[in-house]
C-alpha cells in the first residue's frame, strides 16, 4: 500500500481533533501540540507510519515515513513539511517557536482542522 494510501486511511480514522488547550491572554481554546501528537500518533502507528519532527539548520521539519519500507527517506515513502525558524536568541521563546512550528507543519501535512 503506498504512504498516500495509508495516510488517507489514518486521517480517516483520525478525524477531527478537538481543542485542549486555553489561552488566558487571548481567551481562546487551542489544540496543544501533545493534545496533538497524542491524537495522531497511535493511528499513524497502527498505519506502520512513523513520525519524525527533527530541527536542522534552523528548521523544523516534520516527516511521516512509511516505517514497512527499508529505503532511505523520499518521495516514494514520505512526505515532509518544514518550516524555517525565526532568528531568536531568547531560548524560550525560540522553544515556543518551535513547539508552534512542530504543530502546525503536522497539521499542515495530515490537512486536518
Amino acid at each position: 500500500m503506498s504512504i498516500y494510501k495509508k495516510i488517507f486511511e489514518a486521517k480517516k480514522e483520525i478525524g477531527k481533533i478537538s481543542k485542549d488547550s486555553k489561552n488566558p491572554f487571548f481567551k481562546s481554546n487551542y489544540l496543544s501540540l501533545n493534545g496533538l501528537i497524542d491524537a495522531v500518533e497511535p493511528v499513524l502507528e497502527k498505519h506502520d507510519l512513523l513520525l519524525l519532527q527533527p530541527i536542522e539548520s534552523g528548521r523544523v521539519t516534520t516527516m511521516i515515513i512509511d516505517s514497512e519500507t527499508k529505503e532511505t527517506p523520499s518521495n516514494t515513502n514520505s512526505i515532509i513539511s518544514s518550516m524555517e525558524l525565526p532568528n531568536i536568541q531568547d531560548p524560550q521563546k525560540l522553544g515556543s517557536a518551535i513547539t508552534y512550528f512542530r504543530r502546525y507543519t503536522l497539521q499542515s501535512l495530515l490537512g486536518l482542522q
